[in-house]
């Protein structure tokens, strides 16, 4: 029997990517799943693929109304018998060169989503799963959250809160039977860079931004399908840090070697997927 079999899982971001493979392979290890987005003809495709089996919900992880409410409408739905994993996956990506030129308007948009956007699904269902004490919850972080990254202001400050709000939980819940689970991938082949806002600070124009999304591309060596499968395999064996990738864990000793040497020492490396030549 799967450590999925009876299992509720939630999972943000379902529309792509990740969030997708996650809902199709939970559901093929036995799982209820339900599965949200922003993107209602994604989520749509989502559910096609994992042949009809999920629970779908419209939901922007931004709008902590739209939160509130899909808890008040969710919660009274869950089996209290079956354990809760909540998945917090959902993220986007900014286009906006140094931090010097990024409008605070664009910054304040990544961090409800990317941070904002877990801190407030974990606080909505948290009580659930004290309630029966049970259950685990999975925050999706980022190499970007091992590593703080040039041109990468918003997403860094996001990630890496989101790898310290894991952390936090995790100390506050060691005595119980809710666990925490942090995710860092490494270069994922998905549409995120390719999707990412462009900034309103005017640094990164059209060009910069399709020459940055095929340095992704050519970077990028994982698959959504593989990333999920490590992620599930992951939170059965409920592990505390999860890393997706060769160049995840690369960055992940090369930071611990060298806490703050490592801007110097992988600038260069990092730089070859996320410089803007103008």
């Amino acid at each position: 029997m799967s450590y999925f079999t009876g299992k509720t899982i939630l999972i943000t971001g379902a529309g792509s990517g990740i969030g997708r493979e996650l809902a199709r392979q939970a559901v093929e290890r036995g799982a209820i799943v339900i599965a949200t987005d922003i993107n209602e003809a994604t989520l749509a495709e989502t559910n096609q693929l994992a042949g009809g089996r999920l629970a779908t919900y419209l939901l922007d992880v931004g709008d902590a109304a739209a939160i509130q409410a899909f808890a008040e409408r969710v919660i009274p739905t869950l089996n209290p018998a079956s354990p809760l994993i909540l998945v917090n996956n959902a993220g986007v990506a900014l286009a906006s060169g140094p931090f010097a030129q990024t409008d605070l308007v664009d910054f304040e948009w990544l961090l409800s989503i990317n941070l904002m956007g877990v801190i407030r699904m974990t606080k909505a269902f948290l009580p659930f799963m004290q309630q029966h004490n049970r259950g685990q919850i999975v925050n999706l972080s980022s190499v970007f959250g091992l590593a703080g990254v040039e041109n990468q202001s918003a997403y860094c400050t996001a990630k890496f809160g989101v790898r310290g709000f894991s952390d936090v939980l995790r100390m506050e819940l060691l005595d119980t039977g809710i666990g925490v689970t942090c995710v860092h991938p490494g270069g994922i082949k998905t549409n995120i860079a390719a999707s990412a806002r462009l900034g309103q600070g005017g640094f990164v124009t059209e060009a910069m931004h399709k020459q940055g999304t095929a340095s992704f591309a050519e970077a990028a060596k994982t698959t959504p399908q593989q990333a999920a499968s490590i992620i599930l395999d992951g939170v059965a064996r409920r592990k505390a840090r999860v890393l997706i990738g060769a160049d995840a864990r690369q960055i992940e000793w090369v930071t611990r070697l060298f806490p703050t040497r490592y801007v110097s020492i992988i600038k260069r490396q990092i730089q070859k997927a996320f410089t803007y030549e103008q």
